[in-house]
C-alpha cells in the first residue's frame, strides 16, 4: 500500500451490533486499515454502554500500529438510546436501544399533553415515534424511578463514547433532534418538555456547533489512539451516512436493510404532523426529513424461505400481492399489522409470490419517500441506493421498476464510519465534511438509467393497502 498522501483520521461506527472503526487518509479518502468488535444486545433490546467502550478498544486496536498516527476521530454512533450514567460517569443500568417499544403509553400521552402530533411537529420537527429517547426516560422515571434519581447525566449513545474519548460531556444538532426534548424550531433543549418528563438540563450535554470540536483524546488505558488527537463532535448514524455519501440537498437515498430507511438533505426545516416523516437536524447546518419502515429485507428473505427459494429468484407476471408487514408497520402506521397475500391463482408461482413481496416492501418506501422530498428535490434526481439489499439485483430492479427513477448504487461501504472520518478530516483540515466525503468520490459506483414506471403494480398495491385497512389495524 502507497503511503498517505495526507494526515489520518478515524471514523467509528458504533451500531446496534457491533463498533466498526476505520483509519482514513484524509487527502484521499482511502481506507488504510480497519476494524470490528461485536456487542451483545438483549432479548428486551438492552445494552451495556461498557460493552461498546470495550468494543472500540478493540476495532481500534485491530487496525494495528497505525491507528497511533490518527490526528482526529469521530463518532457515528446508533440514534435514540436512552444512556443513564451516575456521578462516576458509569452506566445505572443497562441502555435502552431505539427498538425498544416498552414507552409506548408514556409515548401517546406525551403526544397528548403537549397539544398533540401537529404541535409536536411544529416544535421539535418530529411527532415522537416509541424509539425517541424522551418516551424512553418517562418510562424509566414510572417504572425504574430508583435508576431515574441515581442517574446524574443523561447521554445519547455516540455521546457517551465521545465523553469516554474526550472526558466532556457533549452531543451534536443531528442526533440530539432525535431526542424529542430538542426543539428544531428553536435549536435548544426545550424547558417544557424537560420539566413534564422531570429532567434537569445540567443532566444533557452541551449541544455543539457546526464544525466546534468535542475536545482532544485523553489519556485512557487500553485506548490506542494518540493523547492530544482532535474529537470531532460525531453524530447520529443517519446523519453520518449522509456526511459520509457527501449529500447535496435534495439527493434522495433509499437505504435497504433489516428495516429500509428513505431520507435527503434538504435546507428547509421539516415538520410532518402526520408523523411519517422526522424532521432530523443534519450533522451541518440543514435538515434530513427521513422516514422509516421495519420490514425490508428480513420480510423478503423469509418470505423466499418459506419457499425454499434464493432471493434472487423473483419471476414477473401474475396478479398476487404482498403486504409484508411481518413485524408490524411503521411506515404506514400499521403497528398490529402482519403479513397479507392476496390474489393466488391456481396458476401463480412462488417466484411470482417472492417479487411481490419485494414490490410490496419497495412500495412502502417509495411513498414515503414521497413525503420526505420537497422543493430542493429534482423529479428525476438518481436515487442512491444503500445497504445491505442494494447489491442485489431484484431489489435494484424493483426500485427502478416502481419508482421510474434512474439509480446508482455507491462502491463505498460502511457509510457511517466513513461519514465519522469526514467530519474528523473536515475539524482537522477546516473544510467541510460533506465537501470532503464529495472529493473522496465516495458516492460513485453503477449508474443505472429510468425505467417505465408499472403503473399497474402501484394501483394494485394502492388498492390493496387501502381495502385491507380493517383488517390490518386489528391487534
Amino acid at each position: 500500500m502507497a503511503a498517505p498522501e495526507g494526515p489520518l483520521v478515524v471514523g467509528v461506527d458504533s451500531s446496534t451490533q457491533s463498533t466498526k472503526a476505520l483509519v482514513v487518509d484524509a487527502a484521499t479518502g482511502e481506507v488504510v486499515a480497519r476494524g470490528q468488535a461485536p456487542h451483545t444486545v438483549s432479548a428486551d433490546h438492552e445494552s451495556d454502554p461498557e460493552q461498546w467502550w470495550g468494543a472500540l478498544c478493540a476495532a481500534l486496536e485491530q487496525c494495528g500500529p497505525v491507528v497511533h498516527q490518527a490526528a482526529a476521530v469521530s463518532v457515528g454512533g446508533q440514534q435514540h438510546g436512552l444512556v443513564t450514567l451516575d456521578g462516576q460517569g458509569r452506566p445505572v443500568r443497562p441502555a435502552l436501544l431505539w427498538n425498544d417499544v416498552r414507552s409506548a403509553p408514556q409515548r401517546d400521552r406525551l403526544v397528548e399533553e403537549l397539544g398533540g402530533p401537529k404541535a409536536w411537529a411544529e416544535r421539535f420537527g418530529s411527532v415522537p415515534a416509541t424509539s425517541f429517547t424522551v418516551t424512553k426516560w418517562a418510562w424509566l422515571r414510572e417504572t425504574e424511578p430508583e435508576a431515574a434519581a441515581a442517574t446524574r447525566a443523561v447521554r445519547l449513545p455516540h455521546d457517551y463514547l465521545t465523553e469516554r474519548l474526550t472526558g466532556q460531556g457533549t452531543t451534536d444538532r443531528g442526533d440530539a433532534s432525535g431526542t424529542g426534548w430538542w426543539s428544531t424550531a428553536d435549536e435548544e433543549y426545550d424547558r417544557e418538555i424537560l420539566e413534564r418528563v422531570g429532567l434537569s438540563p445540567d443532566l444533557l450535554p452541551r449541544v455543539l456547533g457546526h464544525g466546534e470540536a468535542a475536545g482532544t483524546v485523553r489519556p485512557v488505558e487500553g485506548l490506542p489512539l494518540p493523547q492530544g488527537a482532535l474529537v470531532a463532535a460525531g453524530t447520529g448514524d443517519n446523519m453520518a451516512a449522509a456526511l459520509g455519501l457527501g449529500l447535496r440537498p435534495g439527493q434522495p437515498v433509499l437505504s435497504l436493510g433489516t428495516s429500509g430507511t428513505v431520507y435527503a438533505v434538504s435546507t428547509r426545516r421539516p415538520a410532518d404532523p402526520t408523523g411519517t416523516v422526522a424532521g432530523f437536524a443534519d450533522a451541518r447546518t440543514d435538515w434530513l426529513p427521513l422516514a422509516c419502515t421495519l420490514n425490508c429485507t428480513l420480510a423478503v428473505d423469509r418470505v423466499a424461505a418459506l419457499f425454499g427459494l434464493d432471493r434472487e429468484a423473483v419471476e414477473p407476471g401474475g396478479s398476487v400481492t404482498v403486504l409484508p408487514f411481518l413485524d408490524g408497520e411503521r411506515t404506514p402506521n400499521l403497528p398490529y399489522a402482519s403479513g397479507l397475500l392476496t390474489g393466488l391463482r391456481h396458476d401463480t408461482t412462488p417466484g411470482q409470490i417472492l417479487q411481490a413481496t419485494y414490490d410490496g416492501a419497495v412500495y412502502s418506501l417509495l411513498a414515503a419517500l414521497d413525503l420526505v422530498l420537497d422543493a430542493d428535490a429534482s423529479p428525476d434526481a438518481p436515487i442512491l441506493l444503500i445497504g445491505g439489499g442494494a447489491r442485489g439485483t431484484a431489489w435494484r430492479e424493483t426500485v427502478r421498476r416502481l419508482s421510474g427513477r434512474p439509480v446508482a448504487v455507491p462502491r463505498a461501504q460502511e457509510l457511517v464510519a466513513l461519514g465519522a472520518a469526514a467530519q474528523a478530516a473536515a475539524l482537522l483540515l477546516g473544510e467541510d465534511a460533506a465537501a470532503v466525503a464529495r472529493r473522496w468520490s465516495t458516492a460513485e459506483g453503477p449508474s443505472y438509467e429510468a425505467v417505465e414506471r408499472d403503473e399497474e403494480a402501484l394501483a394494485r398495491l394502492a388498492a390493496t393497502l387501502t381495502g385491507a385497512d380493517t383488517l390490518l389495524r386489528q391487534r
